[in-house]
């Protein structure tokens, strides 16, 4: 099973340790993937860490990057399925206030139709300069107080 190191109370560490069922998409030592039980639209799938990270801080770069590109040549796969896809979105919440309800790091990708009839309920406001400015400043901080170097991943 790779780097698994499962929870025994987590749905998700029982679809990697096989206790749970699952129609299986893509599986290599660091991840899986697997359909959504309950899909925004057919063909959504769930692409996961297979240790049991429940969130964005809790893996590091490394099975970052592996994970994303999992992701990528899976929404690529999406499109060339013959499942109805005219673009995909990608989806990640970490943490309860972002709307997390298993906590178990995992990634929705899921193809999208002109007609489908997803949206999401954003009220999107304009910010002042000032204010964007002010934002990248805090973010940049946490970099270097970090240990960020710029220009350095």
């Amino acid at each position: 099973m790779g780097l698994f190191a499962g929870d025994p109370a987590c749905a998700f560490c029982g679809i990697v340790s096989g206790r749970v069922r699952a129609s299986r998409v893509y599986e290599d030592a660091r991840v899986l993937s697997f359909m959504d039980i309950h899909p925004a639209a057919p063909g959504d799938l769930l692409v996961i860490p297979k240790m049991h990270a429940a969130g964005l801080e809790d893996i590091d770069e490394a099975l970052m990057t592996h994970l994303f590109g999992v992701v990528h040549l899976l929404a690529r796969a999406l499109r060339r399925s013959g499942l109805p896809c005219e673009g995909v979105n990608l989806f990640l919440a970490d943490g309860e206030a972002a709307d997390q309800t298993v906590f178990h790091l995992h990634v929705h990708v899921f193809p999208r139709t002109a007609d489908d009839r997803f949206h999401l309920e954003v009220r999107w406001q304009e910010r002042s300069r000032a204010a964007l400015d002010d934002d990248a400043a805090r973010v940049r901080a946490a970099l270097k107080r970090n240990g960020h170097r710029p220009g350095c991943l």
